[in-house]
C-alpha cells in the first residue's frame, strides 16, 4: 500500500500533475463516507448527495 502511495506521487511530481491531488483524495474521503455509513440511518442522506 505504501509503495503505491510512494509510487503515484512520484508520479504527481515528476509530471508536474499536483492539481489531480485533490481530486483523488476528494474520491477517498466519498469512498470512505460511503463504506463507514453503509450499515448506518444516516446512509439515505448520504446517497441523496450524489
Amino acid at each position: 500500500m505504501y509503495e503505491f502511495i510512494r509510487d503515484l506521487w512520484g508520479f504527481l511530481k515528476h509530471r508536474r500533475k499536483f492539481w489531480l491531488a485533490p481530486i483523488i483524495l476528494t474520491l477517498l474521503l466519498f469512498g470512505a463516507l460511503i463504506v463507514l455509513t453503509e450499515g448506518s440511518a444516516i446512509a439515505p442522506f448520504i446517497y441523496t448527495l450524489f
